[in-house]
C-alpha cells in the first residue's frame, strides 16, 4: 500500500477534497510542459500547468506483473500548449510523462500518481489523443546480442566505431523537385547510387526542420533521387536543405567492402541457416559422421 504524506492524507479524508490532477510531459527536444483538469493555471516544480488545454484522461488500466500500463489522454490542440505541426514532427514520440494528484489550493501537497512515456499519439482536426504506456514498456526492447547472420550493431554507434561526421558517409542536399517522399535533390551527385539507402535524412530548413526520416533508397539519375518511408510531415518544396548519412544492411560484405570495418562485424555470418537445420541425408552425400565444412 501507498504511503501518503499528512496533508495529503487529510485532505483525502475530508468531506470536500480540492484535488485535481496535474501532467508534465518532456518532449524529444527537452521542452517541459504541463497540463491539468483543473480551470485553473497551477505552478510547481518551475512548470506552469494549463487549465485551457481541456485535457480529458481516460481510465488507467493498471495490471500485476510486468504487464505494460496504459492510459489515454485526449485534449485540444492550441499553439500554446499542443501544436499539431509539433506533433507530426514527432517531438511527443516517446516524450516523458508524469501524473499527479496535487491539492488545487496548495500545490505543494501533491503525490507522483506514475510516470511514463507517450506511445501513439495522434491529431484530427483541432484534437489529439494520446497514448500513455507504464515504466514497463521499457521490459519490451530487445537486450543484448542476437545470433543472427546480420551485424546487431546502429552504424556510427561506439560498437560499430564508423565516424558519420566524415564526409565520406554524411552529405548535404537541396531540394530540387519533391514528390510526396520522393525528393530529387542537388549535392549527392559524388556519391554511387544505394550509398545512402538505409541511411538517415535530417530536414535542416523548411517546415520540416528538425524532422527526422529513415531513407528507403537512393539512386543516382540526372540528378540525385532520395526516397524515405514516409513523406515529410510537411510538404517538402525546392529550396529546403537536408543532411543524409550512409546507411548499412548490415551485411558482412557490406561492412567489409563499403565501410573497410569487418573487425567491428558483430554479427555471426557463417551459422546454420534453416533449410540447413531442416535438411536431412540424400543419396549420394558422405555419410561418415564428418564436419559439414568441407574444403
Amino acid at each position: 500500500m501507498r504511503a501518503l504524506e499528512t496533508a495529503l492524507a487529510e485532505r483525502l479524508a475530508g468531506g470536500c477534497t480540492t484535488l485535481c490532477r496535474c501532467w508534465q510531459v518532456t518532449r524529444r527536444d527537452g521542452v517541459v510542459l504541463g497540463f491539468t483538469d483543473h480551470d485553473r493555471d497551477l505552478s510547481f516544480d518551475g512548470v506552469t500547468h494549463r487549465a485551457a488545454s481541456a485535457l480529458s484522461p481516460s481510465v488507467a488500466e493498471a495490471s500485476t506483473g510486468l504487464s505494460v500500463d496504459s492510459q489515454t489522454v485526449a485534449g485540444a490542440l492550441q499553439s500554446e500548449a499542443i501544436d499539431e505541426a509539433d506533433i507530426r514532427l514527432g517531438l511527443y514520440d516517446g516524450a516523458g510523462v508524469q501524473q499527479w494528484l496535487v491539492d488545487w489550493q496548495e500545490p505543494d501537497v501533491r503525490l507522483l500518481l506514475g510516470a511514463g512515456t507517450i506511445g501513439e499519439i495522434r491529431a484530427q482536426g483541432q484534437a489529439f489523443e494520446a497514448e500513455i504506456l507504464g515504466l514497463a514498456e521499457a521490459m519490451n526492447r530487445p537486450m543484448g546480442r542476437a545470433y543472427v547472420t546480420s551485424c546487431d550493431s546502429v552504424l556510427g554507434d561506439t560498437r560499430c566505431g564508423i565516424d558519420l561526421t566524415d564526409p565520406a558517409y554524411r552529405a548535404e542536399g537541396v531540394v530540387l523537385a519533391a514528390n510526396g517522399s520522393a525528393l530529387t535533390a542537388s549535392g549527392l551527385t559524388g556519391y554511387e547510387s544505394g550509398w545512402f539507402t538505409a541511411g538517415s535524412l535530417e530536414w535542416l530548413s523548411g517546415a520540416n526542420t528538425g524532422a527526422v526520416q529513415e531513407v528507403r533508397t537512393h539512386a543516382l539519375l540526372d540528378e540525385a533521387v532520395v526516397e524515405t518511408w514516409t513523406a515529410p510531415p510537411f510538404e517538402a518544396v525546392a529550396g529546403d536543405r537536408f543532411v543524409v548519412t550512409a546507411g548499412c544492411d548490415k551485411r558482412m560484405a557490406t561492412c567489409r567492402d563499403r565501410f573497410a570495418n569487418l573487425v567491428r562485424f558483430r554479427g555471426f555470418p557463417h551459422m546454420p541457416g534453416d533449410d540447413w537445420a531442416t535438411g536431412y541425408p540424400t543419396e549420394g552425400d558422405v555419410h561418415d559422421g564428418g564436419s559439414l565444412n568441407r574444403s
